[in-house]
């Protein structure tokens, strides 16, 4: 084999794998020649039949092969179980297992040391890392980590926030480059009601110019839909995770200091467009970054921070803009507040490029460029015990290893879409996307200010109104640091959704309310506040958070450049109609429409949305490996279960879950639980 570095999508590994590692496994980016073509699954491996590779790299014949099918004797000490890893093609049992679960305790010790040593890491430590990778809950009885190495790993589940301090660092530092996405939605909000008029696009003129103030205010979001979000996947391969936001993060500054001085709409639009270089790369690559380098057990809780600090950008946005509005105009300078507004929003990416030259590469990103001394460096910082930073680096490595195995080696973009495992990534990502724009959320932030105006307020009332918009939307993200990780993402999603739609109905049927009404302004501003609570602890933190997790390393940057561009394309296609929609629709019928999309999106995200709390970015290959059918067909009976429950009082036995988890502190039948779906077809196979 090919001793040449890399993880096995892109390069040939510079660890042997083992047979039980490959058992079955097609090895097309493993082997010289495998390539498959014509859309088949890859070639296997080129080893004679029955022959085997063993952790050394040498190759065990026929004879040993037989003897682990019963034909001959092999050492106790290196006795394989049968093997039940999931199919990463069609994981139709839905059973989630350790890769590792198939070896001995003493193979896995061997092949962490032959990875140590083939990549000058510290063996002994590499050999723990592996054997606490494989058994992650028998650690107290494993005589080889020593007493300090116990108290660190039991830590980590007692006190599972007792992170070193860097890796706080770097999920805040980056995430505050969400504050330029989030201020620029709200300053433009108050920027709105002055450079219209100045630029002789005042929609209250006529419906042409209801157009072009729409189209600059959404002009950010065409370039990410477009253009800036598909320019993640050669950025991230050529600057790395923080390369590219550096990048993106001096761009948006740049942009926004010359959208504040334009001096017609058309300049403006251009200005506003080129921001979208900024704004789509740093999207896609920060929530991927963060997600990269956080622990499974509370990912959910880092990687929304995106989200958190785009909220809390939405409420500085709002202060610019109260700040800014009486700033009266200079000689030769007209409109100050509004550019003043304008150019503030780029003060959060002069923060995020101070701090970036002090933080670590993402570990799976130099995995991926086989530089392994590197990502293990970067793995003891973000984790701060060197037993615990080789377990996760090696299990990331050996997850990697089984994850080449729905490679087609073929175009990656293709490939988003012809594997089920990606494409199912794909939609669930593309349904949680669309649906934060087609919730309605963005329509109000951005004209939150003409909403509250055509409820009867005057402009400075109807920002300090929008700024308590901003200001209910960061407080409210809070109580999802604690429950994202919790409940879940799909949870959060399905009680909310429903909610949100009830909400915008409501807001919408307060505007028959005569316009002499002091009720009127009351309750339109009551269930649009009580709408931005429900949606800052649900559709608020998900979408970027699950977006970041579910596509596997070799098509992250893809996958998310897709997801991020479908979010900022609706966000475009949103922020240019609502303005025509409240004149065709009226208020009524605006608030209506979004809410009927929030309905709808209740359904889409029941039946075709996994779960992803929990599990390593690596280990939800398995996740998405369940075909569509098997999980739609399980929430539709769950949906029943439910309402026969809950509805309509019946007595029912409980469901079981959906996916079978293969416990490793489990042996023999007792290791299998069987659930939901598989459960019924487990009971065939084994009658």
């Amino acid at each position: 084999m090919s001793n040449s570095r890399g993880h096995g999508w892109q390069n040939k590994s510079s660890f042997p794998l083992t047979a039980a590692m490959t058992d079955g496994k097609p090895q097309a980016s493993h082997v010289e020649g495998s390539a498959a073509a014509g859309g088949e699954k890859p070639a296997v491996d080129s080893v004679a039949a029955g022959e085997r590779v063993s952790a050394d790299g040498t190759y065990i014949g026929e004879g040993a092969a037989n003897a682990k099918d019963g034909g001959g004797a092999v050492s106790a000490g290196l006795q394989r179980q049968h093997s039940h890893k999931p199919d990463l093609v069609a994981n139709t049992t839905a059973r989630l297992a350790n890769p590792l679960g198939d070896l001995s305790e003493a193979e896995v010790m061997e092949n962490a040391a032959a990875f140590a040593a083939a990549n000058n890491l510290p063996v002994d430590t590499f050999r723990k890392g592996g054997l606490l990778a494989k058994s992650p809950h028998r650690f107290e009885q494993m005589g080889l980590l020593t007493e300090e190495d116990k108290v660190a790993v039991r830590r980590e589940t007692t006190h599972k926030y007792d992170q070193p301090f860097i890796l706080y660092n770097l999920v805040v530092a980056c995430s505050v480059a969400a504050a330029v996405q989030g201020m620029d939605e709200a300053v433009i909000s108050g920027a709105q009601l002055f450079y219209p008029a100045q630029f002789g696009i005042d929609p209250t003129v006529s419906e042409r110019n209801q157009w072009l103030e729409g189209l600059v205010n959404a002009a950010p979001y065409l370039c990410c839909g477009v253009a800036g979000c598909w320019l993640t996947d050669p950025l991230n391969h050529w600057l790395g995770r923080r390369g590219t936001i550096a990048f993106a993060a001096f761009v948006s500054f740049a942009t926004c200091i010359w959208a504040a001085c334009t001096d017609t709409w058309w300049h403006l639009f251009i200005a506003r467009f080129f921001l979208g270089f900024g704004i789509g790369p740093k999207s896609a690559t920060v929530p991927v970054f963060a997600a990269e380098c956080t622990p499974a057990p509370i990912r959910g809780s880092l990687v929304m921070q995106w989200q958190m600090w785009t909220a809390f950008g939405i409420m500085l946005g709002y202060v610019a803009d109260l700040a800014f509005y009486y700033v009266p105009d200079k000689p030769n300078i007209t409109g100050l507040n509004w550019r003043l507004m304008l150019g503030s929003a780029g003060i959060p990416a002069l923060v995020v490029l101070a701090q970036l030259p002090f933080l670590p590469e993402s570990p799976r990103w130099l995995c991926g460029k086989g530089k392994y001394e590197k990502a293990y460096r970067a793995m003891l910082r973000l984790r701060g015990n060197d037993v615990i930073a080789a377990r996760d680096l090696y299990y990331i490595f050996v997850l990697l290893e089984e994850e080449a195995s729905i490679v087609r080696n073929r175009n990656r973009f293709v490939e988003l879409f012809t594997i089920g495992r990606n494409r199912r990534a794909a939609i669930g990502a593309t349904i949680v996307m669309f649906g934060q724009q087609f919730c309605g959320v963005n329509a109000i932030v951005y004209y939150t200010a003409t909403i509250f105006t055509a409820a009867g307020l005057s402009n400075i009332k109807a920002l300090l109104a929008s700024w308590g918009f901003g200001m209910l939307n960061t407080i409210f993200a809070i109580p999802a640091i604690f429950t994202i990780d919790r409940y879940g993402r799909r949870p959060l999603l399905l009680v909310t959704f429903p909610l949100m739609s009830l909400m915008l109905l409501l807001t919408g049927f307060m505007f028959w309310i005569p316009a002499d009404s002091k009720a009127r302004i009351g309750l339109v501003a009551t269930f649009i506040y009580i709408y931005t609570i429900i949606y800052s602890v649900g559709e608020g933190p998900v979408p970027f958070t699950y977006s970041a997790e579910v596509f596997p390393l070799y098509t992250r940057e893809l996958g998310m450049s897709l997801a991020t561009a479908v979010c900022w394309m609706f966000n475009f296609i949103v922020s240019l109609t609502f303005p025509r929609l409240l004149v065709a629709f009226k208020p009524q019928g605006a608030f209506g429409w979004y809410a009927a999309w929030c309905a709808i999106l209740f359904f889409l995200i029941l039946f075709f949305l996994p779960e992803s709390k929990g599990l390593t970015l690596e280990e939800l290959d398995q996740v998405f490996s369940v075909p569509t059918g098997v999980h739609a067909k399980y929430q539709y009976y769950n949906l029943k279960w439910h309402f026969n429950r809950y509805v309509l009082r019946r007595r029912r036995e409980p469901l079981r879950p959906l996916y079978q988890l293969d416990s490793d502190d489990m042996l023999g039948d007792e290791k299998r639980f069987q659930t939901g779906a598989a459960h019924e077809e487990h009971t065939t196979d084994t009658h």
